[in-house]
């Protein structure tokens, strides 16, 4: 690799690690910059992003049923004086 290649791409790097200043400076920015990179999605992965929420929301409403509904699930440990020996 070139050395002046090596230079370039330090140019980078106040994005990575911002400054405490620039830090502040940004923040009030954050959300709407965030936004704006959401018109940036192409369409095609629109569809993808609603079943991939979906398919997440499915599996934290099963997995939170399964924890409160199963009485044979075993939540705490057993208590030295009941186990069998």
């Amino acid at each position: 690799m070139f050395p002046t290649r090596v230079m370039r791409m330090q140019a980078s790097r106040p994005f990575a690690f911002p400054t405490p200043k620039e830090a502040q400076s940004a923040t009030a920015h954050t959300i709407s910059q965030r936004l704006r990179t959401l018109k940036r999605v192409p369409p095609e992965l629109i569809p993808l992003g609603i079943v991939l929420g979906i398919a997440v929301g499915a599996a934290i409403y099963s997995s939170g049923k399964k924890l409160m509904t199963d009485k044979t699930l075993r939540l705490s440990r057993n208590s030295p004086e009941s186990r069998e020996h």
